[in-house]
């Protein structure tokens, strides 16, 4: 509780203090509901159950902690997976994808790497166009800002 507590009195501006315990793991699923409740008492502005590993238990923490919840939706991992509708009806106020993205990306790699495997060429329309990936990554703001200390750079060589 000590880190909690001190997150909460050394806070500035609008931090909001989500306190996560993993006792579901260990110790059960009652121990992490009380650790979380501890968590609140310290000051805790929403608390996160990882990894509840029924329906009735995940459908229980937003229920029983007089805080904001936070839920992990992790394609593999114990949590049931609900849509973000199920989860809002449940009371919990955050709904975290934490490896969507990355599974996603892995997936795309995999596939295009195995058709350029299969097939010894790339297809353009099974990736992202280069000028998409330039606009993604902010590649004209790179350009200027490199013109820019070029610039810089140079007049301080004269």
């Amino acid at each position: 509780m000590g880190k909690v507590r001190a997150a909460v009195d050394t806070r500035r501006q609008d931090l909001v203090v989500i306190a996560r315990t993993d006792a579901c793991a260990v110790e059960g699923f009652e121990a992490a509901i009380e650790r979380a409740g501890r968590y609140i008492e310290a000051g805790a502005d929403v608390t996160f159950v990882e990894a509840p590993e029924s329906l009735e238990d995940l459908k229980t923490v937003p229920l029983r902690l007089k805080a904001p919840q936070l839920v992990n939706m992790v394609l593999g991992g114990k949590t049931p997976i609900v849509d973000q509708k199920t989860a809002a009806e449940m009371e919990f106020s955050l709904v975290l994808y934490a490896n969507a993205a990355l599974q996603g990306a892995v997936h795309g790699m995999q596939s295009t790497l195995s058709a350029l495997k299969q097939k010894g060429v790339l297809d353009e329309r099974a990736v992202t166009s280069f000028a998409e990936r330039q606009r993604l990554v902010d590649k004209q703001a790179f350009d200027l800002m490199a013109a820019r200390y070029a610039a810089h750079v140079a007049s301080r060589n004269e």
